[in-house]
């Protein structure tokens, strides 16, 4: 039994105070790739205090977990995780992840995080399914959710508009049972 439920390989999930946050999120909002990658709207700017309205917001509401990504080698922030929109009848969710510091992607911080997040979905929470939608452009994200258990359930295709070009976007999701196989000494 993993003696902390919130610690991967690489990272460890934490909750900040909203006003400690900020700064970070208004930083790497500054960073358009990173918004593209994270969000259908178009890339835009947040200023600190409306980083800080928005994470209030964000812990408001009971239908959402969210956490920081921090490291174990140095416990810097790196990003933000969280499931939202849980669905208790259903047992299910979405989940969402930024990592906002670019020297850390591609280098399995995303994954481990991922892994982090739904083995608390699955063994705390106990939640039967996690879903997520990812940008056809964003194929290191589609790699890192494949490697986590997560697989393509469909396409909508055309649905973005990204610098005069259209972009499918895909859905993928992991069920309790499967991410089990994958994880036997959870059963």
């Amino acid at each position: 039994m993993n003696s902390d439920l919130f610690k991967g390989k690489l990272v460890h999930l934490t909750v900040e105070e909203p006003e400690s946050l900020s700064p970070l999120v208004s930083k790497w909002s500054a960073d358009s790739e990173y918004s593209r990658l994270l969000d259908w709207d178009p890339a835009r700017r947040f200023s600190i205090k409306n980083s800080q309205k928005w994470i209030e917001k964000h812990y408001e509401n009971e239908a959402n977990y969210a956490f920081s990504i921090r490291t174990l080698a140095d416990d810097r922030i790196i990003g933000e995780i969280g499931l939202d929109g849980i669905r208790w009848t259903h047992r299910d969710c979405f989940v969402g992840i930024g990592l906002g510091e670019r020297e850390f992607w591609g280098k399995g911080y995303g994954t481990d995080a991922m892994r982090v997040i739904l083995r608390y979905a699955f063994t705390e929470l106990n939640l039967q399914r996690v879903t997520l939608d990812v940008f056809e452009y964003n194929q290191r994200g589609v790699r890192s959710y494949e490697k986590a258990g997560f697989v393509v359930e469909g396409r909508a295709r055309g649905l973005i508009l990204r610098e005069g070009r259209r972009w499918d976007v895909i859905f993928m999701g992991i069920l309790r049972d499967e991410w089990l196989k994958l994880n036997p000494e959870k059963q």
